[in-house]
């Protein structure tokens, strides 16, 4: 009996030039079975194209928050100001670029699927109860293990917090396998988690690092229309391409804090404050000290 090998890869969010890469280091690696952890479309230009990619390989996969958030704009249930404040116009970019088989292919995704040969491996997005939260390097083992506990399978893979890591805790092992399209590790790679599973039944992960010409997402930003029609947000989701951390959020969060509007005339001010190499918490420890 040899061992299985089992690619688990996310988050592509439309970034079809990182997904090429990912799918060129694949055929490299012997993979017995490939599984995908939502959020193909959402925070990049090109998710149709991500979709039937991934359709057209046949590979399985669960649904994202981004799937949730672009079917809800089709389904006309998200609030009116969604349809004409500047700074969802990425988001109705994005929605609008999804055709029917994208939309129907999203809208079919289960939230979560167990591997069909390592059937001790549960996929979810986030976590077992949500595709909209997730677990991250800083999640105590108390969270890791709560989640373990919610399903019946002892390894857990996920995504959606866009940083990799891997830990061992008493109810099993969790898994993040980071993100194909939109890294927040400070490391601007597609990334993706490689399980192998040998005779014994015993699973070792390899969290993959591939680099890929970031200059050509960069351009179908502008060749899509993605840039010019995205407003504020499309300009900050190129920023987190390009320094492979957060952005968007601390935006978001600064404006709320101190009363300004989402707009881009306040991205040189927000720059300022925010400097996309510090940590989160060190961010968000100085912003509760702004006063409004």
């Amino acid at each position: 009996m040899t061992a299985l090998r089992i690619a688990v890869l996310a988050d592509i969010h439309g970034n079809v030039p990182a997904l090429e890469a990912v799918l060129a280091d694949l055929a490299d690696q012997t993979v017995d079975e490939v599984l995908v952890g939502g959020d193909l479309v959402g925070r990049g230009p090109e998710g149709r194209a991500v979709v039937h990619r991934i359709a057209a390989l046949g590979w399985r996969g669960v649904r994202g928050n981004h799937e949730d958030y672009l079917l809800a704009f089709h389904r006309r249930e998200v609030p009116d100001r969604w349809w004409h404040a500047p700074e969802w116009a990425a988001s109705r970019f994005m929605a609008a670029d999804l055709d029917g088989f994208s939309l129907g292919y999203a809208a079919d995704l289960p939230f979560s699927l167990a591997s069909e040969l390592a059937p001790h491996l549960r996929l979810v997005h986030g976590t077992p109860t949500s595709n909209h939260e997730g677990l991250g390097p800083w999640s105590s083992d108390g969270e890791l293990s709560a989640s373990l506990a919610a399903v019946a399978e002892p390894l857990l893979a996920c995504a959606h917090t866009h940083r990799s890591f891997e830990r061992d805790v008493a109810a099993g092992r969790v898994v993040n396998v980071g993100s194909v399209g939109l890294p927040f590790n400070r490391d601007p790679r597609a990334q993706y988690g490689l399980f192998t599973v040998d005779p014994r039944g015993e699973t070792t992960v390899e969290l993959r690092r591939v680099p890929y010409d970031r200059d050509e997402i960069f351009t179908r930003y502008q060749s899509t229309g993605f840039a010019a029609q995205g407003g504020i947000t499309a300009t900050l989701l190129r920023l987190e391409l390009e320094h492979a951390v957060p952005v968007l959020v601390p935006f978001q969060r600064w404006a709320e804090a101190i009363g300004r509007p989402l707009e881009a005339g306040e991205l040189d001010a927000f720059l300022e404050f925010y400097q996309p190499g510090e940590s989160l918490r060190g961010f968000f420890e100085r912003l509760g000290a702004l006063e409004v």
